[in-house]
């Protein structure tokens, strides 16, 4: 390994007074906020809060949006921007429901990775060859990604047999679906010939403080659960590995952070890059063969429905990392389930939710004021201090806006619930953003031999 790639992976954070969260403190931080979930579900009366119907759509929802932003994520890492996940997930929706009608679902999902990855080589070709600005290229593939789609549509699945089977010049025939596992014993699975009981769905539906909460939690998670969701769920620690504890993975980061340091150690740049943001279309033609091989049996046009855009969203909420972003997918899915299955009485009772949280992190930013401020002497130090309690106020004056709203209504109107998935991406991104640092190299154009 060289000294290089060494250096990029042991870089301390920008800011060196914040300690590094650990595995034990994300558990007590998911642990606090069931607890807080679930007072607010027996507050409101919100069974579908954390019923197990909504857990399991809101994993089924995350999956494509965090496969799309891990497509994202390793682009990024090597220092090429990629805006067109989009374009290169409706790709993999075409190809995969082509492949997947005639030669069944697990060849469509090789068929939607190779529509995905085709994309990202047209990515990689016009940024890294031809130096083109990577959010010019990235609008392009969308572009080109959902007019290709339309026009194979009408062109394939419109005639023929594909039309016989149901094909249309705006949808594909059906595609056979993935199997689903469910763990016998906890969630009523079979086993040879004997039914096991539902334990899991009998102490959810005592509706339990906290109990049942954790039985609809882990139901959701355990029952018809399709193979291709384990899959993606194992790609969480598979890309940790790589990019973290492999030599080739501290390349393509390397590559991302300081590409002429790289090239002055022997590292092939282009042929990172390359592979980097191939591999990442190929993530994003897997989350569109995920959404005709599992979330609907079917191409249909306007399928991703901008999935693309909220996985980059994801991808940044989690500041470069494959943790962060998954726990930024899985908070988007979570409210679009909220959306899909709990309506206005669920998103109604994450008013109150959302107003503790708030009052939570009004607290914490003047605790931090306070302890800032005794040794702010600069001008940027004492910035920082009016920042945080400017901070404080606006999260109580939020969440005060919130307590009256949760007070006064019963039910979240529909047209506001329907708006939540995208709410929360703004105000994720608008939160996040004071402490994200991406790869120093993003987005920077590359000429071997030209160091600065």
């Amino acid at each position: 390994m060289s000294a290089a790639t060494e250096a990029v992976a042991a870089k301390p954070p920008a800011n060196g007074r914040r300690r590094r969260l650990r595995w034990p403190h994300y558990l007590l931080i998911a642990s606090g906020l069931l607890v807080l979930l679930s007072l607010v579900r027996v507050i409101d009366d919100a069974d579908s809060v954390t019923s197990s119907g909504t857990v399991s759509a809101a994993l089924r929802l995350a999956v494509p949006i965090f496969l799309a932003g891990l497509g994202g994520l390793w682009s990024e890492r090597s220092g090429v921007i990629n805006i067109g996940l989009e374009g290169m997930m409706i790709l993999g929706t075409w190809t995969g429901a082509w492949a997947g009608y005639q030669w069944g679902p697990w060849i469509g999902v090789a068929a939607g990775i190779l529509g995905g990855a085709l994309g990202g080589l047209l990515h990689a070709i016009a940024t890294v060859s031809f130096g083109v600005d990577h959010i010019v290229s990235g609008v392009a593939i969308n572009i080109l990604g959902l007019g290709l789609t339309q026009f194979l549509a009408g062109l394939i699945f419109d005639t023929g047999e594909a039309k016989a089977l149901g094909g249309g010049p705006r949808q594909s025939p059906t595609v056979d679906p993935i199997m689903t596992l469910t763990m016998p014993v906890l969630s009523g699975g079979k086993i040879g010939g004997w039914h096991s009981p539902d334990w899991l769905g009998s102490l959810e539906g005592h509706h339990w403080f906290l109990v049942s909460d954790l039985a609809g939690i882990l139901r959701g998670l355990t029952s018809g659960m399709s193979l291709l969701t384990l899959l993606a769920l194992l790609l969480v620690p598979l890309s940790f590995l790589i990019l973290w504890r492999t030599p080739f993975g501290l390349r393509i980061r390397s590559c991302g952070e300081d590409p002429y340091a790289a090239e002055s150690l022997g590292v092939k740049v282009y042929r990172m890059k390359y592979a980097a943001v191939i591999i990442s279309g190929g993530f994003s033609g897997l989350a569109g063969a995920f959404l005709v091989t599992v979330a609907a049996p079917l191409y249909q046009d306007g399928q991703t429905n901008g999935r693309g855009f909220i996985g980059l969203a994801a991808m940044i909420f989690g500041n470069w990392r494959p943790g962060g972003l998954t726990a930024g997918s899985l908070l988007f899915g979570y409210t679009d389930a909220m959306n899909v299955r709990g309506g206005g009485e669920a998103v109604h009772a994450l008013l109150l939710f959302v107003a503790i949280l708030l009052i939570g992190a009004a607290i914490w930013q003047a605790m931090r004021a306070g302890k800032l401020r005794p040794h702010a002497i600069t001008d940027a130090a004492r910035r920082e201090v009016r920042t945080a309690y400017i901070g404080s106020a606006l999260a109580l004056v939020a969440a005060a806006g919130l307590l009256v709203w949760f007070m006064l209504s019963d039910i979240v109107p529909g047209q506001l619930v329907s708006f939540t998935p995208h709410l929360t991406t703004l105000l994720v991104l608008a939160l996040a953003s004071q402490r994200l640092r991406m790869p120093a190299a993003n987005g920077l154009k590359y000429r071997r031999g030209e160091a600065r």
